[in-house]
C-alpha cells in the first residue's frame, strides 16, 4: 500500500554531505539523498532559473513542494528526488560556491544572510509504495519546474544496478551511444532519448522472438540484472550493421531516425549487395515523385511502396480528368461526385509512371482499393 509522508528540511540539512560525482551522482543530506542518480540527466537549469531560485529563499518566499521517494530497506542511499531536482542542485551548488547571487557567493555573504539560507525550510512529500503505485503518482505531481520525461520517470521508479550501467553507456554527454549513434538516432543522451530508443528497439527485438514486452517491462524485468551489457551489445550490433551497409557520407541525411533495429532484425543475417542498393538509393534520391526521402532506405530493403509517400494526384488535375470522363469510374463506368472518387496512375511508379495528366484515371473509391490490392 502507497504511503505519502509530509517533511519539512531546511537548506542545511539538505546541502550537508553534498557530492557531485560523474560517475556515481550527486548526493546530499548527510548521503541519505540521491539527488541526481548516474542514469538520471545531468544539470539542465540555467543562470536565470539557479539565481530565481536564490533569490526566492533569500526573499523568504515558498519555493515550490518537492518529492522524494523512499526505498527498499536494503538500498543503500534510502531516498531519490522524483520532482525538485534542480532546486535541490540550485541550492547545494549555490552553498557549494559554485556560482554566484548579484556578485557573491555564499561564502562572501554576511553570516545572518548565510544563516537565512540554511534555515530555509523545504516542504517535501515522501512517497513509499510499488513501483506501479509511483509511477502513476509522479505521474500525476510531475508538473512543476522542469517536467521530467517519461523516461526519465521510468528510471527513477525502476532504479537499480541495470539503469545504473546504462547510463555509462546510453546517457551521459558523449557517451559511447551517442558517439556511434549521433548520426543515426534522434535526440540527445541526457534527456534520456538514447537510452529510451535502445529500450524501445531492445522490446521490440524480443516481441519479435515471441516474448511479449515493453520497453517499461523490458525495465522492470531487468531491474536487479547486474548490469546493462546486453541491451548495450545489442544498441551497438543494430547501428553497426547499418553503418556497415549504408554509406553515411552519402546518406546521412537520410538515415537518421530510422527504425534500424527492425531492418537489422529483418536482414542482418544477410549479405546485402551494398553497391547496388547504393546506385538504387542515388536513382531514388532524385525522383521527384518522392515525397519522403526518408522511406527510401526502408523501401531498398522491403520494396514496399509505403514508405515512400508518392506523390498524389492535385486537385486540379483530379477535376480535369474527373469532366473528361463525364464523371464516371474509369473501372465500373458508374456516376459518382468528385469526392467520391480518387486519383489512380495508370502506369504504376514502379513502372515508370508520373504523376501527371496524361497517368491519371479518376476511379470510385470501391475500384481503387480493389485495384491496389491485386
Amino acid at each position: 500500500m502507497m504511503t505519502i509522508k509530509q517533511i519539512e528540511v531546511t537548506v542545511g540539512e539538505i546541502t550537508q554531505g553534498y557530492i557531485n560525482n560523474d560517475e556515481q551522482g550527486v548526493r546530499g543530506y548527510n548521503g541519505l539523498l540521491d539527488i541526481r542518480p548516474p542514469y538520471q540527466r545531468e544539470f539542465i537549469y540555467n543562470d536565470k532559473e539557479q539565481q530565481a531560485v536564490i533569490n526566492t529563499v533569500l526573499h523568504g518566499y515558498p519555493l515550490n513542494v518537492m518529492y522524494w521517494v523512499k526505498r527498499g530497506l536494503d538500498a543503500e542511499c534510502p531516498y531519490e528526488v522524483m520532482d525538485g531536482q534542480q532546486r535541490t542542485l540550485s541550492l547545494c551548488e549555490y552553498v557549494a560556491g559554485k556560482f554566484s547571487f548579484e556578485f557573491k557567493n555564499f561564502f562572501n555573504q554576511p553570516a545572518d544572510i548565510q544563516k537565512r539560507i540554511m534555515e530555509y525550510p523545504l516542504t517535501v512529500y515522501v512517497c513509499e509504495g510499488e513501483a506501479s503505485e509511483k509511477l502513476e503518482w509522479f505521474k500525476t505531481i510531475n508538473i512543476a519546474g522542469k517536467p521530467l520525461n517519461e523516461q526519465e520517470i521510468n528510471n527513477a521508479i525502476f532504479a537499480g544496478p541495470f539503469v545504473s550501467d546504462a547510463k555509462r553507456h546510453f546517457s551521459k554527454s558523449n557517451c559511447g551511444a551517442y558517439r556511434l549513434g549521433k548520426d543515426l538516432v534522434n535526440g540527445t543522451p541526457i534527456r534520456q532519448d538514447f537510452l529510451k530508443k535502445a529500450l524501445e528497439w531492445m522490446a521490440d527485438h524480443e516481441q519479435r522472438e515471441d516474448k511479449a514486452q515493453s520497453a517499461v517491462g523490458y525495465m522492470a524485468q531487468h531491474q536487479h540484472d547486474p548490469n546493462a551489457n546486453n541491451l548495450w551489445t545489442y544498441f551497438q550490433n543494430v547501428l553497426n550493421w547499418a553503418i556497415t551497409n549504408f554509406d553515411m557520407k552519402r546518406f546521412k541525411k537520410i538515415m537518421k531516425g530510422l527504425d534500424w533495429a527492425l531492418f537489422y532484425d529483418r536482414f542482418h543475417e544477410y549479405t546485402l549487395d551494398t553497391v547496388t542498393l547504393a546506385k538504387e538509393i542515388s536513382q531514388l534520391l532524385r525522383d521527384s515523385e518522392i515525397q519522403k526521402q526518408n522511406g527510401i532506405i526502408p523501401y531498398v530493403l522491403t520494396h514496399d511502396e509505403r514508405y515512400l509517400d508518392l506523390r498524389a494526384f492535385p486537385e486540379d488535375i483530379k477535376l480535369a480528368v474527373w469532366e473528361q470522363q463525364e464523371h464516371r469510374c474509369k473501372m465500373c463506368g458508374k456516376e459518382f461526385d468528385i469526392e467520391f472518387m480518387e486519383g489512380d496512375h495508370i502506369k504504376p511508379w514502379r513502372e515508370g509512371g508520373r504523376t501527371v495528366v496524361e497517368n491519371c484515371q479518376m476511379l470510385c473509391r470501391d475500384c481503387n482499393r480493389h485495384k491496389g490490392a491485386k
